[in-house]
């Protein structure tokens, strides 16, 4: 006389079978941890982007707000404030972010530099052109090296 006791056809798993499981699973883990770290690692980077861009369209705005002609007083020993055209903004290095005044703006990476360069320039067809300046902005720092163009036309 035989007993059975549940089903027969019950089987449980072999090792084999485990441990091809453990490594499949082990191996799409890891494929969905690296692309975690990839995401992780690399956040910042459009806040750092966003930021450089923020300050070079800054310092933009703020030089070419001044009229376009020469220099017309090559010392300021009032430093940016003192600027009173485009041309004084030429080769100026800002080692750190400044706010006009010269103030460190603190709530930006101290990482950052700015350097702008003022250029002459003829803009529009030949016969027609119009004497300008090109101003460069090149904001750097961070692993981001962003730079933006403007133009100031003295017509």
């Amino acid at each position: 006389m035989r007993v059975f006791v549940g089903d027969s056809r019950e089987r449980g798993v072999t090792l084999v079978e485990l441990i091809i499981s453990i490594v499949i699973i082990a191996v799409a883990l890891s494929g969905v941890l690296m692309v975690i770290n990839q995401t992780t690692s690399h956040s910042v980077d459009p806040m750092l982007q966003h930021q450089a861009v923020a300050i070079a369209e800054s310092y933009l705005e703020e030089v070419l707000l001044h009229p376009c002609g020469p220099d017309t007083t090559p010392v300021h020993p009032g430093g940016r404030a003192t600027f009173d055209n485009v041309a004084d903004y030429n080769n100026l290095p800002d080692a750190k972010v400044r706010d006009q005044n010269g103030a460190l703006i603190g709530a930006l990476d101290p990482n950052y530099s700015v350097t702008v360069t003022v250029a002459a320039d003829n803009l529009g067809p030949a016969g027609n052109q119009v004497s300008a300046s090109r101003v460069t902005v090149t904001v750097s720092g961070q692993g981001t090296n962003f730079t933006l163009r403007g133009w100031c036309v003295d017509y």
